[in-house]
């Protein structure tokens, strides 16, 4: 009964906020491309010797799309770790570059690792999923396309990739990153998830989808269209997760109680946990869905629940680096 309480109040609180029987599945087939030859590099910017900003023009985007990337200084070849960002995805900074680099030590954190650590500026809203249409607000979102199959060969080629990949996400770009892994098991070794919901079988885990979309003001019916639209189910990491066997994966939450960072931040302590608490507890519970199904399925999985935290990015920061043994492995370093 307190799971069910806290589960309608976790998702209303949600919904206020941002606006408003399982089978495993073959691999779906992914979404026809263009050629890599008709993607084009408009230009790469070297910020520093250990990042760099690559500008490319994406048919399947319809636009140029940034891309950062933190690599080693020398030459060799090495893994990838592509991370996706949360709901805003770059907006602090008028999309001049990833949350994760404005709010995290990640910087510092991969500087002298021998891994290619790849973020995506933008997506704000939009699941990095390919769209069944383009948005009046959001625009046109062909992020699957644009990650799987017109990236990856220019970060081979351009930074000595070894086509070794993980992926990892945070908040909205969890469920991103879960649904690209299970989407495209032959493409990523591990994934790490924090405070996403892997769910879309609960009709709770759905009105979060659709009240993160509306929170950016898109329709999620241009997304995934309505519940009966056999897009959310392709788009389940609950329902594939059967794809995630021998990967190597993290998933971490906090339950929305205020920790160790509330308690040292200088800002709003009540805005924060208004906020970040039922995102979060939203989050915890959405987890131990997709922790029941990853042992129904006796797949092994590093789960870490906290008795305390927040949705925000200093616990996030915190993940990243607990996150880093599981990662490292799936990558082969």
């Amino acid at each position: 009964m307190r799971r069910r309480v806290l589960a309608a109040v976790g998702t209303a609180l949600t919904l206020s906020l941002l606006g408003g029987g399982l089978t495993a599945n073959a691999d779906p087939a992914p979404t026809p491309g263009p050629t890599i030859d008709s993607v084009k590099v408009e230009r790469v910017d070297e910020l520093t010797p250990t990042r760099s900003a690559v500008f490319i023009e994406s048919p399947a985007m319809q636009r140029v799309i940034q891309v950062q990337v933190l690599h080693p200084a020398g030459g060799g070849s090495r893994p990838s770790l592509y991370m996706l960002d949360g709901v805003s995805a770059g907006e602090e900074s008028n999309y001049t570059e990833s949350t994760w680099t404005q709010k995290t030590d990640i910087v510092d954190f991969f500087s002298g690792k021998n891994v290619n650590v790849v973020l995506p500026v933008g997506g704000m809203g939009s699941y990095y999923t390919n769209w069944n249409r383009p948005d009046p607000v959001l625009g046109i979102n062909q992020w699957e396309t644009f990650l799987t199959q017109e990236l990856p060969p220019i970060i081979d080629s351009k930074f000595n990739g070894n086509g070794t990949n993980s992926i990892a996400g945070v908040s909205m770009g969890a469920m991103g990153a879960g649904n690209l892994i299970t989407r495209h098991p032959n493409m990523y070794q591990g994934l790490a998830a924090f405070s996403g919901c892997l769910d879309n079988t609960q009709p709770s885990s759905r009105e979060s989808v659709r009240g993160t979309v509306a929170y950016k003001g898109g329709d999620v019916l241009n997304m995934w269209g309505p519940d009966s639209d056999p897009a959310w189910n392709e788009h389940d990491p609950t329902r594939h997760a059967e794809q995630l066997r021998g990967k190597d994966i993290y998933i971490s939450t906090g339950n929305g109680l205020p920790g160790p960072h509330e308690r040292s931040a200088g800002g709003d302590l009540a805005s924060a946990i208004a906020v970040g608490g039922p995102l979060e507890a939203a989050a915890y519970l959405c987890t131990q869905t997709f922790q029941k199904r990853l042992d129904e399925l006796q797949i092994p999985a590093t789960f870490t629940y906290h008795n305390w935290g927040t949705h925000s990015w200093p616990y996030w920061q915190d993940e990243l680096k607990a996150a880093w043994p599981v990662l490292k492995r799936s990558l082969g370093l």
